[in-house]
């Protein structure tokens, strides 16, 4: 395969980056601000000394500040350096709303699909039904946490699926650039003690989210999915997202797991479950497929999915 141009074909009036410079280009973007917040954070009490969120006020701010740092050094980067436009990664000016709504609702879908699938084979213990609406404070955390979880998960998309994939199938190729952004995603979401059916699930995770964008020939859509997704999961169950509690009450019923943590994913949350694992193989397959009978490259960059 050869290098290609994934979301216009326009190409960088700067300098674009060596392939094997770009993932350690990515990591730096992530780092800076992490470096740069998390001492004062800690010292406001917002933080752990592990980087963990503490209550509300601080998972916002986990959400919302270092994001939106990273998108600021990544847009200026694109733009300044590479000399380049946003369309180009993945970015396109059409339709974008449409495209991450429905990506939205897609993510709230799938990720209750999954929930609901563990639930049906044993994995949880229903324990009472919509509790947040007998909260208004719940209810104003979860609106918050709907706004914070779409800048997060849309920086997410922007840095993984438009930025540091699009340089490497420009360097590379499509199969290089999927792999390696599978690799650099999971690596990033690693912490001490992971088991490996928690970076299964990531590598899946950022493998669907690839071929979703590719696919649709921008990223919008799975923006809008990785957003519901997580925002969904953090708040409908009382079950942890990537091993954070979102700290509400259940916005649609709250579950107890009930058994393995190869069922119900443990600490980490349903996204090591098993469950997932097959979602996604299976999601992957047939966006795949898809992808390989779509007739011109023109029809795959007007559907979001």
């Amino acid at each position: 395969m050869k290098p290609t141009s994934l979301f216009s074909p326009e190409p960088a009036k700067g300098w674009l980056p060596w392939g094997a410079l770009a993932p350690f280009l990515l990591v730096l973007f992530v780092a800076a601000p992490v470096i740069l917040t998390d001492d004062p954070f800690e010292r406001w009490g917002l933080l752990t000394d592990r980087g963990d969120p503490i209550g509300r006020l601080g998972l916002y701010v986990f959400l919302l500040i270092p994001f939106t740092m990273t998108a600021a050094l990544v847009f200026a980067w694109v733009l300044f350096v590479e000399r380049r436009s946003l369309v180009t990664i993945g970015l396109a000016p059409h339709a974008g709303a449409a495209f991450f709504l429905r990506g939205l609702c897609i993510g709230v879908a799938t990720i209750g699909a999954v929930v609901a699938g563990i639930w049906a084979i044993g994995g949880y213990e229903v324990d009472g039904f919509g509790r947040a609406f007998a909260s208004p404070r719940d209810l104003i955390a979860i609106a918050i946490l709907l706004a914070c979880f779409m800048l997060q998960a849309s920086v997410e998309e922007i840095i993984f699926r438009g930025w540091l994939m699009s340089v490497l199938a420009r360097r590379f190729n499509v199969i290089v650039a999927i792999l390696v952004t599978c690799l650099v995603f999971t690596a990033l979401h690693y912490g001490p003690g992971q088991k490996l059916s928690v970076m299964a699930a990531s590598f899946l995770f950022s493998a669907f989210a690839c071929v979703w964008a590719i696919k649709a020939g921008n990223i919008w859509g799975v923006m809008g999915w990785h957003a519901g997704w997580n925002w969904f999961l953090a708040t409908a169950f009382e079950l942890p997202v990537t091993g954070i509690d979102a700290g509400v009450s259940a916005l649609v019923v709250k579950l107890i797991p009930q058994a393995s943590d190869f069922i119900t994913g443990g600490a980490e949350g349903p996204e090591a479950s098993v469950i997932c694992l097959v979602f996604f193989a299976g999601a992957i397959a047939m966006l795949i497929w898809r992808l390989r009978t779509r007739a011109s490259p023109a029809q795959s960059s007007s559907n979001p999915v």
